[in-house]
């Protein structure tokens, strides 16, 4: 049930919500303050594709 759920969650969403937060992490790595917030939001883009079954750690 999880890998459907994550399957339909890509399509309608997750998508366009990981491509924000990865675009926001590129943003952010550009000053030195703001790498552990990139970092973070790589993370964050990462758990968008498959929330399903995931922790954020």
């Amino acid at each position: 049930m999880k890998t459907l759920g994550n399957i339909i969650w890509v399509i309608f969403g997750g998508l366009h919500i990981a491509l924000e937060y990865f675009i926001a992490g590129l943003i952010l790595m550009i000053t030195i303050i703001g790498i552990p917030f990139g970092k973070m939001h790589f993370r964050l883009a990462k758990l968008a594709l498959s929330p399903f079954g995931k922790e954020v750690v």
